[in-house]
């Protein structure tokens, strides 16, 4: 699995990150890289959902949206799995998830193997409060104001 990698922030220092909100967002992958995503317990009941990019970007709110919003992104897919690649740790509260999806289109019976996906997680209390699922790693870039400096070193 990947490394962590810390940005530093202001004046370049380390941020001080919570494991915790590390061991949080690792557990969650651990199910789904099974394709289990029955659970929820780790998300924050009023949590923000958001899928940035491909054919149905959208903004969920709370347990029951976000529950919709995944369900619809489900439906058009069997065997459906998320690999972490590698974590950042951007500061002690947010962690963007380097992912490779793969699933097999449900009516066409096409492969999917997407190595393009990242996913924000914000932390609180020990709860994701937010989710972001860029579809495409570039406008995660964009929208965090990373640079190549900041990625992990391809392997």
């Amino acid at each position: 699995m990947g490394t962590v990698t810390r940005r530093g922030g202001a004046g370049g220092h380390t941020p001080h990150v919570p494991a915790t909100n590390l061991e949080i967002v690792r557990s969650i992958y651990a199910h789904w890289r099974r394709g289990d995503f029955s659970s929820a317990d780790w998300a924050d009941p009023a949590i923000e959902y958001i899928t940035v990019g491909g054919p149905e970007p959208g903004r969920w709110i709370g347990l029951d949206g976000m529950a919709a919003g995944w369900r619809g992104w489900l439906a058009g897919w069997t065997n459906f799995r998320a690999e972490p690649e590698d974590y950042l740790v951007l500061d002690a509260d947010r962690i963007l998830a380097l992912v490779h999806n793969s699933a097999i289109g449900r009516t066409s019976g096409l492969e999917l193997e997407q190595h393009s996906v990242a996913n924000l997680f914000e932390l609180r209390g020990g709860k994701v409060v937010r989710l972001v699922i860029y579809l495409e790693r570039e406008l995660a870039f964009a929208d965090l104001g990373l640079t190549a400096q900041d990625l992990p070193q391809a392997r």
